[in-house]
C-alpha cells in the first residue's frame, strides 16, 4: 500500500478502469445469439461458461421453499431485519404526486407511475449475494413494480446458493432465472421464449456485463455502469489503526481493481495503519486479491488538516466514505461528492453493505460528483399533464404563435391560433 504525503488531484483520479472495450466484439457476439436463438443460446452459454447442463432456466417454487428451508433460521431472520431496515429506509422516498391550480382554471401537475418490469442482474462471486438483492429488490417493489426479474448464475449442478434465493424470497422477486453474464442483459433486453423483455435493468456485475448493460442501453434503462468498489477513510490521529485498516481491507478483498484509500492529517496514524494492513492481509481468506488490490490501487494520502482532507476526498467523489473523525457532523458539511457517507468510528462501510438500510448500489469511477445511489427513483417514471380552458388558450395563443414562428415552426403557430377563431367540436 503505497503513502504519498503530497496531494496530486490528478493522480488521484487514476483508477484502474475496466476495459470494455476488449470485450466489445465478443458482447456483440453474444447479444446477437441470444437475439436470433434465444433460450437456446442461453443454455449453450450457461453449459459454456458455468459448466451446468439446464433444461429448464428457470427456478422454481419448489426449489425456492427448499431453499428457505435449507437456510438456518438465524440467517432467515437477519435477512428479515435487513430487509425491515431498508424499507423503513427507502419508504422516506416515495414522492407524491402534485396538482398546480392556477387563475383562469387552468391546472398542471406531475404524476409518478412506477415501471412495469425490472431486471436484476446478481454476480456469483463466490455465491449470489443476497445482500444485492435485498438492495436492488426492495426499492423496486416499494415503487411499485409489478414484475422483478431476477437472474443469476448457477453452480455447475444447476443449483443457486439457497441464501440467495432466501433473499429473494424475503425480497418479493417474482422470477428467478439461471443466467448471468452478457447473456443475460441480453436475454432481458430483448427477451427470449423463457425471460421476458423488461424495461430496466439494474444491478452489478463484472466487465462483461457492463459492456452488455452498455450496448443495450436505450433498448431498455439502465442503473448505472458500475466499476471497481472503492473505499476512501477520512481520519483524524485518534481513530484505532486496527480499525482503519480493517475497513480499508474490506474493500480490496473485493477483486484486484477495488480502490483503499487513507487520507489523514496524522503522519503517526498513516504509518500505524500501514503497519496494521499487512498483520490483517495475512489473516484473510482472500488475501492475495487483497494484496495485489492494495498494490496497484492503495494509497495512504497525508494532509495538513482536515479541511484539506474533506477537499480531497471531493476530488476523489468515492463510492464510500467513512468520516473517523471527532465530530463527523460537522465535517459532513464540507462533502460535495461522495456515494454513500459513514459518520464516526464505529459506522464501518460494511454496516451500509448488508444492514443499515440506506442503499449499497452506489457510483463509483468518480461518477458520485454527478449521480446517486440507486433508490425509489430508479424504479418510477415522472410524467407531467397539464389543462387549459379555451378562454385561458386563446389569451396565451398569441404570445405562443410568436414563439413558434421566431423558430420558424408555423404549423406550431396555427395549431395555438386555431383554438381562438373554430370551435373545438366537428359542426352538424
Amino acid at each position: 500500500m503505497e503513502r504519498v504525503e503530497k496531494l496530486d488531484p490528478a493522480r488521484l483520479l487514476r483508477r484502474d478502469a475496466q476495459a470494455e472495450a476488449d470485450v466489445s466484439a465478443a458482447v456483440d457476439a453474444v447479444i446477437q445469439e441470444v437475439r436470433t436463438r434465444g433460450d437456446e443460446a442461453l443454455r449453450d452459454y450457461t453449459r459454456r461458461f458455468d459448466g451446468a447442463e439446464l433444461t429448464d432456466l428457470r427456478v422454481t417454487e419448489a426449489e425456492i421453499q427448499a431453499a428457505w428451508e435449507a437456510t438456518d433460521a438465524d440467517f432467515r431472520r437477519t435477512l428479515e431485519l435487513a430487509a425491515e431496515n431498508i424499507r423503513a429506509f427507502h419508504s422516506r422516498q416515495i414522492h407524491s404526486d402534485f396538482v398546480l391550480t392556477r387563475e383562469g382554471g387552468i391546472v398542471m401537475g406531475q404524476r409518478y407511475t412506477p415501471i412495469e418490469k425490472v431486471g436484476v442482474c446478481v454476480p456469483r462471486s463466490p455465491v449470489a449475494f443476497p445482500s444485492t438483492i435485498l438492495m436492488n429488490v426492495i426499492p423496486a417493489k416499494l415503487a411499485g413494480v409489478q414484475d422483478i426479474v431476477l437472474v443469476t448464475p448457477p453452480e455447475k449442478d444447476g443449483s443457486v446458493s439457497p441464501a440467495a434465493l432466501a433473499a429473494a424470497k424475503v425480497a418479493g422477486v417474482d422470477r428467478i432465472f439461471k443466467i448471468g453474464g452478457a447473456q443475460a442483459v441480453a436475454a432481458l433486453a430483448y427477451g427470449t421464449e423463457s425471460v421476458p423483455r423488461v424495461d430496466k435493468i439494474v444491478g452489478p456485475g463484472g466487465v462483461f456485463v457492463a459492456a452488455a448493460k452498455r450496448k443495450v442501453f436505450g433498448q431498455v434503462a439502465i442503473d448505472m455502469i458500475a466499476g471497481p468498489s472503492e473505499i476512501l477513510v477520512l481520519s483524524d490521529g485518534r481513530s484505532n489503526p486496527a480499525w482503519v485498516a480493517a475497513d480499508l481491507l474490506s474493500q480490496a478483498e473485493h477483486d484486484v481493481h477495488a480502490s483503499a484509500v487513507l487520507v489523514t492529517d496524522s503522519m503517526d496514524l498513516a504509518q500505524a495503519v500501514q503497519k496494521e494492513v499487512e498483520v490483517q492481509l495475512e489473516q484473510l481468506p482472500r488475501r492475495d486479491i487483497a494484496r495485489k488490490s492494495l498494490e496497484t490501487n492503495g494509497r495512504i494520502f497525508v494532509t495538513a488538516s482536515l479541511e484539506e482532507a474533506a477537499e480531497a476526498a471531493n476530488v476523489i467523489a468515492p463510492e464510500h466514505l467513512e468520516l473517523c473523525v471527532d465530530d463527523p457532523f460537522a465535517l459532513l458539511s464540507r462533502v460535495r461528492n461522495a456515494g454513500s457517507i459513514f459518520l464516526g468510528r464505529s459506522a464501518p462501510e460494511a454496516l451500509g453493505d448488508y444492514y443499515a438500510g440506506p442503499n449499497h448500489t452506489l457510483p463509483t469511477s468518480g461518477t458520485a460528483r454527478f449521480s446517486s445511489p440507486l433508490s425509489v427513483d430508479d424504479f418510477v417514471k415522472k410524467s407531467s399533464f397539464l389543462y387549459y380552458p379555451r378562454a385561458a388558450m386563446q389569451e396565451a395563443a398569441p404570445r405562443i404563435a410568436d414563439f413558434a414562428r421566431r423558430e420558424g415552426l408555423e404549423a406550431h403557430a396555427r395549431a395555438a391560433l386555431i383554438r381562438c377563431t373554430t370551435d373545438d367540436k366537428k359542426g352538424e
